[in-house]
């Protein structure tokens, strides 16, 4: 099984941010390691890195909010072991430097668990209920443990809202 996963750098803030290449190449290598999730031969992912601007038309478009969030995921329907192409993930540069700010965190290591939240969304792992955040926030943790980044909820209210931050797959 191999993974390619495209980056797509769409904000000028972003062009600022050396290794994104490699810092999302060792996120995702780590969640497949970590969650022993079973994907497609040669699988595809898209990591967009943007601004608030374009999350924002994307969350309103897909979450009907009106407002920039930090990322997003548009996973493609069926099982992560049968679909070629995984989902897209999108990240918005303001709202995770302004995150990464207020919560006294390094910057790329609330990229990273932004990658890896995003990722987890792509294959199946939600927050839509108390039971299934606790599942997926355990699992970010030991995934954040593993690339060395901390715990990525210390000091912040984790995940309650319903929904987040999966928007649904895109209509075929």
């Amino acid at each position: 099984m191999s993974l390619h996963t495209d980056v797509i750098v769409n904000a000028p803030a972003w062009e600022e941010t050396p290794g994104l290449e490699e810092l999302t190449a060792r996120v995702v290598a780590q969640c497949v390691e970590t969650s022993g999730v079973a994907l497609s031969p040669d699988c595809e992912l898209c990591v967009t890195f943007c601004d608030d601007a374009e999350i924002r038309v994307l969350n309103a478009q897909w979450r009907d909010k009106d407002k920039p969030t930090n990322v997003l995921s548009f996973p493609t329907p069926g099982d992560p072991s049968k679909k070629p192409l995984l989902g897209d993930i999108v990240i918005a540069h303001e709202t995770v430097a302004r995150e990464a700010e207020e919560q006294g965190k390094r910057f790329l290591d609330h990229v990273a668990h932004m990658i890896l939240h995003g990722f987890l969304h792509l294959v199946g792992y939600d927050h839509e209920t108390r039971e299934e955040a606790e599942e997926m926030e355990a699992l970010e943790r030991r995934i954040a443990l593993a690339l060395g980044i901390g715990d990525p909820y210390e000091g912040t209210q984790a995940v309650e809202e319903a929904g987040a931050d999966a928007a649904p797959a895109p209509a075929k």
